[in-house]
């Protein structure tokens, strides 16, 4: 992968705030009225489950109710998709941001909300790590929880929007780890076929099932000593969920239609753009298998949360697909700017795309802006028509996958049938547009 040295400085930003003792974040304080409890942190989770930083034991209260987080902005608090709901007096709310103060309700419990008295935390010297990017604070942050999480082999979650590059953030937490040496295999459980993610996980001898014409060694054997990561774990079916928790637990496998126990020796990374707590309090996801695969969870940032890093992601994805030129000479300081205006939903993979558009036609694609929408469409008519056809056709199927997908609850059957499309095809369909991602 392209190691990456800036030619540019990236604008100034929130890091110039750290100090000998480290970087000064925020931090919210939150008091269950009547003596039962009290928390503190950057984001305080409440709930019955024994991991949240506040355990109410409530039949009213979901496995993971709530999650109150101090911003840049104030208190935002998060409903997780619980059963009987958050209260703020009446109002029964799913998301808000609210003033030090502020009481809610959840189940029989009132919870006191206040601003904490922050903490520091540590920023890695460097503004590149195994392939990654970014001298922000938020992205030299993780690189350091990642530098401290790869000496260990405990399980690692990777949580973050579509689009943020988790799979690159695992690479580099393999590349990091003693495991470097090893494989480094990658499952995208949301690609596969229902029916073969048992099969691609741990393998099958001939004949185990119709059209097992030959042996199939598993990722969790090929894996062996090395890293395995499950790519959108969030829709790995039920079914397999415990075969899974299974093999975790016991450090064993067993090939389907075989008889024969093997021992794995692997490193579990996940990666999900999906919130899991809300998917346990759905019944969707395996409380158990939850706790096992988040030893550790590793937060992966929003493009614009890390802006900063703009001119060295553009320079970056700009070297990654071929240019050798100087950034001055293929974008301008007012591009940049612009470029720093848009909304980026689609976070580091629209922006490659929007740099490979620069490449193809030297100057910027239109721009969606808080203010406007996307068009392209005068710069696509000034290219060469087999061009212009692949890049549109391409930004729209990752466009109306990732809404399909949004609509659907990321069912793979779900969305094929709201779209009318055969299974398997929109299995390959979604998987050909994670790996370009």
């Amino acid at each position: 992968m392209y190691d990456f040295v800036p030619m540019r400085q990236p604008v100034e930003d929130e890091t110039a705030r750290a100090t000998a003792h480290g970087f000064p974040v925020q931090t919210v304080r939150v008091v269950v009225a009547g003596g039962g409890g009290v928390a503190e942190g950057e984001s305080v989770s409440v709930g019955t489950a024994q991991d949240n930083r506040i355990v109410l034991a409530d039949r009213a209260v979901s496995r993971y109710h709530l999650e109150i987080s101090a911003t840049t902005r104030g208190i935002r608090v998060r409903d997780l998709g619980s059963t009987n709901g958050t209260f703020l007096g009446t109002t029964r709310i799913e998301s808000a941001e609210v003033r030090p103060g502020t009481s809610l309700r959840v189940g029989d419990a009132v919870l006191s909300v206040e601003a904490g008295a922050g903490t520091q935390v540590d920023l890695h010297q460097r503004s590149t790590f195994h392939g990654l990017v970014g001298s922000s604070a938020p992205m030299r942050r993780l690189f350091s929880q990642i530098d401290r999480a790869a000496q260990s082999s405990v399980s690692v979650l990777l949580s973050g929007e579509s689009g943020t590059g988790k799979e690159r953030v695992a690479d580099a937490l393999h590349r990091a780890s003693p495991r470097a040496s090893q494989a480094l295999e990658v499952v995208d459980c949301g690609a596969l076929v229902p029916t073969l993610v048992a099969s691609e996980l741990f393998g099958h001898e001939r004949g185990a099932f119709t059209g097992a014409a030959r042996q199939h060694v598993g990722a969790f054997e090929r894996a062996h000593q090395g890293t395995l990561l499950l790519d959108e774990i969030g829709e790995l079916p039920m079914s397999i969920q415990p075969a899974l928790l299974g093999a975790i637990e016991r450090k064993r496998i067993r090939r389907l239609g075989g008889n024969v126990d093997i021992p794995v020796d692997v490193r579990i990374v996940s990666a999900t753009h999906r919130d899991l707590r809300a998917e346990v309090n759905a019944g969707r996801f395996r409380l158990d298998l939850f706790y096992r695969i988040a030893s550790v969870v590793l937060v992966v940032p929003p493009l614009r949360e890390r802006m900063a890093d703009l001119p060295a992601l553009v320079e970056h994805f700009a070297r990654a697909a071929g240019y050798a030129g100087q950034l001055d000479e293929l974008v301008s300081e007012a591009a940049l700017t612009t470029l720093g205006q848009g909304r980026f939903d689609g976070n580091l993979r629209e922006l490659r795309n929007v740099v490979e558009a620069l490449l193809a036609m030297g100057e910027l694609p239109a721009m969606a802006t808080a203010e406007g929408a996307t068009d392209v469409s005068e710069a696509l008519l000034t290219m060469p028509y087999k061009q212009a056809r692949a890049a549109l056709l391409r930004d729209f199927e990752e466009r109306y996958i990732g809404a399909l997908l949004e609509r659907a609850g990321g069912n793979i059957a779900a969305a094929a049938r709201v779209a009318g499309m055969d299974r398997s095809y929109l299995s390959e369909l979604v998987s050909r547009i994670r790996r370009q991602s």
